[in-house]
């Protein structure tokens, strides 16, 4: 079959991807009775960085029927510990059971590999037909009320794939946002990690075993996630200008970039790095348009912002369970697609608008200080560890707390404008000069 063939394989959905986002409209659609083919470019498991889930997503997953399997898979997470100098009692550890509203009282440390493949093998038994190490490489306009895809199968096989509605969910490909052009850099935010799997590492004390660790230093901050079989992942995300200046190999980088960290040198003074080091870059990215006719974007496919709290998978996850009821709805009611997709569209900007507004500022000594001196002042302490939980959805009435909140950070901000534009030149300065002595 070449890509000209019209043999084609017919199905209700075709998703593109089989990460969290597309494995969770899976299932959703198939188990609602639906056709459902998931392709997926790799083989899993494979490896995966982001293994802190958040509050918020369990209940998604008890709704897929996987919550059990999750906890045989996580390390329990009560919560996440900040810090910024070497003194361990110079920490603040907020606790999810303190959270405003409802939302589960902790979450789990995952080791993504096993939990992605989990997930695509739910939407598997419910009905789904999955298959791995299949890409998709271009997409035809709608014809007839269907998309035609036409994809590459694990021998080079041309196959071509006709379906009512498609959904992208290929994560950090951005099929769809790439052909189109549509994937734009964040101007608001732009950063590049580099991290890896540590044996070794010292966890946290005593019922903080599980927290992620998230660590300040000059360079943009640092995580420690514990994982079942005592590994700890650990990383930085750091500005770009920085990744820039390394010599030397990438497993020499990542140590020098940890041990400039005090907390994570404390940490990992025993450990020993166990994987290979891994970078990514250009972190932070949003696509212009949600979908194209028939077409939809979800996920990583549509935007990410950053790992800083966690937000990646219940993101993706949370959109691609709505995406997945929107799609069962639109294959009867096709009409429908523009407003349903505009109200999609609406609900994950406002979480995402939430959560990114921490993130845009996470560097700055004015948040910094909030989070480590924090008030409960109006319960806005608990508000803020219901957006650390992931509760962005308008699930608890939290937006006065999170106006005084930013009210109180921007006084902040005005009172110590000076030094932060110092700060701010003396970091470019030792940039340049880091480069320079590079060259």
């Amino acid at each position: 079959m070449n890509q000209e063939s019209k043999e084609f394989i017919d199905c209700d959905v075709l998703v593109i991807g089989g990460g969290p986002a597309g494995s969770t409209v899976a299932a959703v659609l198939a188990e609602r009775g639906r056709h459902v083919i998931l392709i997926d470019k790799d083989r899993h498991p494979r490896f995966h960085i982001g293994e802190s889930l958040l509050p918020m997503n369990l209940p998604i997953f008890e709704r897929l029927g996987v919550l059990d399997k999750v906890r045989e898979l996580g390390v329990h997470k009560p919560g996440a510990e900040f810090g910024f100098t070497a003194d361990p009692n110079d920490r603040q550890t907020f606790s999810f059971a303190k959270a405003k509203g409802d939302s589960p009282l902790a979450a789990f440390q995952v080791r993504r590999s096993d939990f992605d493949m989990m997930l695509m093998e739910n939407a598997a038994e419910k009905g789904a037909t999955v298959l791995h190490e299949t890409r998709a490489t271009e997409i035809d306009p709608v014809v007839d009320d269907k998309r035609v895809v036409y994809a590459k199968g694990p021998e080079g096989e041309a196959l071509t794939y006709r379906a009512s509605y498609v959904i992208d969910a290929s994560g950090r490909d951005t099929f769809m946002a790439r052909k189109r052009g549509w994937k734009k850099k964040n101007p608001q935010h732009n950063t590049a990690a580099i991290f890896g799997h540590f044996d070794n590492a010292d966890l946290l004390p005593g019922d903080g075993a599980g927290n992620i660790g998230i660590y300040w230093f000059k360079h943009g901050w640092v995580w420690m996630i514990p994982l079942v079989d005592g590994t700890m992942s650990a990383g930085a995300v750091c500005f770009p200008e920085y990744l820039k200046t390394r010599k030397g190999s990438p497993d020499e980088f990542l140590w020098e970039t940890l041990n400039s960290c005090a907390p994570a040198e404390r940490r990992l003074r025993n450990a020993t790095l166990k994987s290979r080091t891994y970078a990514a870059g250009n972190y932070s990215y949003f696509s212009r348009q949600a979908r194209e006719d028939r077409c939809l974007l979800v996920g990583d496919a549509y935007a990410f912002l950053d790992p800083v709290f966690s937000s990646g998978v219940y993101l993706a996850m949370a959109g691609g369970e709505r995406i997945g009821q929107i799609t069962d709805t639109l294959l009867d009611q096709p009409q429908l697609e523009k407003q349903l997709m505009r109200e999609h569209e609406r609900y994950m900007l406002r979480g995402m608008k939430i959560m990114g507004w921490f993130i845009y500022r996470f560097m700055s000594p004015q948040l910094r200080a909030l989070f480590m001196k924090p008030r409960n002042v109006w319960q806005i302490e608990e508000a803020i560890i219901s957006v650390l939980a992931g509760d962005v959805f308008g699930q608890t009435p939290i937006r006065g707390q999170l106006m005084a909140f930013k009210t109180v950070y921007y006084i902040h901000l005005v009172m110590q404008l000076p030094g932060a534009l110092r700060a701010w030149l003396r970091r470019k300065r030792n940039w340049r000069v880091s480069v320079e002595a590079s060259d």
